[in-house]
């Protein structure tokens, strides 16, 4: 600390740290939550308000609004997260990007620490920057357009074994490590902070201590294009002072093995859950101000940004957030269904859907178109073992990488005479081939299940479940529960067969529920709430009163009711006496 002499005030360059929640503290907010989600779910919301007057002290207002927010996330994640209880949502935002968030009320160490290394993981495992972001109580991590995975086995992506050595990678590129060397090389003199009998301004400091790691420490600024594996960290007094201050003051690397080997050891209760929008306890870290951050984007630049946020949320319809419309469902099954109103559109949509089955070819009225395609050789059907297939010629190849009981038929032969050589030079392998079976199929069905797949193409259902989550690597398929039937038979017995849903069409159904939740609660027109508002001031029973002399009204009981409606209202005193009591 120095005397400033009057200097106009600055606003420092670095986005600044405060303390982190102690572990106490945290048990403590843990131990709230869970203690009035008993109350919920035992009692009534009204038990759950007492109980937080009576033990904690808040005034009734404050009491209810905290209940009110943890039953509104308890009821979109169908759980409350706790110490024990940790809940992992995932959701899409407005154009189509996913977020991953872990409500972990374990304090902003841990979760700091735990975010970092969950981003380098990520960002070894897709080769992608990922944004990221943690605070008290929950961590966001914001993907792009090309990630799937298992949502449950993000719990799993980190070792206790290897978690310090992957967290020693991550922070080197966080301002942490940066701030704290600065700070570490100051206070060993190994900097100058008065030169010539004045003071060295602060960004020289910042010059010289980036010289500093240059020459102790060369691996930590190089250029990622030179630098092979892991960097290599240098047993030095400055380097190892840093590393075990960002380890330990800025985040907490104990606790964060200790909550690796806990979820390695199943000894906490891990719940995974795709939503269709965030839940109320993802609001905040989905706000959370620059100093949450852990990459180095701007505010202006976040994809938490492209996320559309309520402002409110009727308990009676923030029900679990994992449950998709039914009518959503079968709206994007049937768009996305090709429309074909002629031959040639019939040939494009066996090109995009790779085969129809003999049942989808008879019911939609194609053999009218069917004629002319075959006689030219640009469509066939294709009979396999059990089932009857039509494609379209070019993909014929594909198919007979496939399936080796494919005969060479006459009209087989007629339609590899019609194709190019390019199509026909192409040497497709089996599971490649499949791969792409699988993919033009579920750009047309929406939700569909691995039996589904594997009897129509008459094929193991473990090699259709290799091409799938060959596609969800990908980022192109989702697996899951989305109807509502086997959601809730999820739910209910917890072995509900998946569903496998193409990216897009995924999203779209995400959309088109959220669009249903908003209609039903629009504004209602004008007439009905003119109506509402003639009941509510009692203007009804005053015109009933004058058209019926027989009607009689208490007049005390309409003076209290008057009062009531005044309840809040500020008026001047001598308003109240002149105006408003007369009236």
């Amino acid at each position: 600390m120095r005397d400033a002499e009057g200097m106009q005030p600055t606003i420092p360059f670095w986005f600044g740290e405060a303390p982190g929640r102690t572990q106490e503290l945290s048990q403590t907010v843990s131990s709230l939550r869970q203690s009035i989600a008993d109350l919920l779910i035992t009692d009534s919301a009204n038990s759950a308000v007492q109980w937080v007057v009576d033990e904690i002290g808040l005034p009734c207002s404050g009491a209810t609004q905290l209940v009110d927010y943890l039953q509104a996330g308890m009821n979109a994640l169908g759980v409350m997260p706790t110490r024990k209880s940790l809940v992992m949502e995932r959701f899409f935002d407005e154009v189509g990007d996913m977020h991953v968030v872990i409500h972990s009320p374990f304090g902003s160490r841990l979760n700091r620490a735990w975010g970092l290394a969950l981003r380098k993981r990520f960002c070894r495992s897709f080769n992608f920057e990922l944004q990221a972001a943690a605070n008290e109580d929950s961590i966001v991590i914001s993907l792009g357009s090309v990630h799937s995975f298992p949502l449950d086995e993000v719990y799993r992506y980190l070792q206790s074994a290897t978690v310090r050595t992957i967290l020693i990678q991550a922070m080197l590129d966080a301002p942490m490590f940066e701030v704290r060397w600065r700070w570490n090389a100051t206070r060993c003199l190994a900097i100058q902070r008065n030169r010539n009998g004045k003071r060295v301004p602060p960004q020289f400091q910042r010059m010289d201590a980036e010289d500093l790691v240059a020459h102790v420490f060369p691996d930590q600024i190089a250029c990622f294009e030179n630098i092979t594996g892991d960097r290599e960290i240098p047993d030095h007094p400055l380097v190892n002072q840093t590393v075990a201050d960002c380890l330990t003051e800025a985040m907490d690397i104990i606790e964060l093995e200790t909550l690796i080997a806990d979820i390695e050891q199943d000894k906490l209760m891990l719940v995974a859950k795709d939503l269709r929008e965030p839940s109320p306890f993802a609001q905040e870290i989905i706000n959370a101000r620059p100093y949450a951050f852990l990459d180095p984007a701007p505010a202006e630049e976040r994809r938490t940004n492209a996320i559309r946020n309520r402002s409110w949320a009727d308990s009676a319809e923030a029900k679990d957030f994992s449950l998709l419309d039914g009518d959503a469902i079968d709206r994007v099954r049937e768009e996305a269904w090709p429309f074909i109103n002629n031959e040639e559109e019939l040939h494009d949509a066996l090109m995009s859907l790779v085969y129809m089955t003999e049942e989808e070819f008879n019911s939609n009225s194609y053999a009218q178109w069917q004629a002319p395609l075959i006689e030219s050789g640009r469509i066939l059907q294709l009979k396999l073992i059990k089932n009857t297939l039509w494609i379209a010629a070019e993909n014929l190849p594909c198919f007979k990488a496939v399936f080796d009981e494919i005969d060479s038929a006459e009209e087989l032969d007629k339609c590899l005479a019609m194709l190019p050589d390019f199509i026909l030079e192409k040497n497709w392998e089996s599971e490649h081939a499949l791969r792409e079976i699988v993919r033009g199929r579920l750009e047309g069905l929406g939700p569909v299940t691995t039996e589904r797949l594997a009897l129509e193409l008459n094929c193991s259902g473990a090699k259709i479940d290799a091409a799938l989550i060959a596609l969800e690597v990908e980022g192109y398929a989702f697996q899951g529960q989305f109807t509502p039937q086997l959601k809730q038979a999820a739910i209910a017995n917890g072995n509900a067969p998946t569903e496998w849903c193409e990216r897009r069409l995924l999203q779209r159904i995400h959309r088109y529920t959220i669009d249903a939740h908003r209609k039903a609660i629009k504004p209602v027109s004008l007439e009905t709430f003119t109506e509402f508002l003639f009941d509510r001031h009692q203007l009804l029973a005053v015109t009933e009163q004058t058209s019926n002399p027989g009607v009689s009204l208490d007049g005390q009981t309409r003076l209290q009711s008057t009062l009531n409606l005044l309840d809040g209202v500020a008026a001047p005193a001598a308003s109240w006496e002149a105006d408003l009591y007369p009236a």
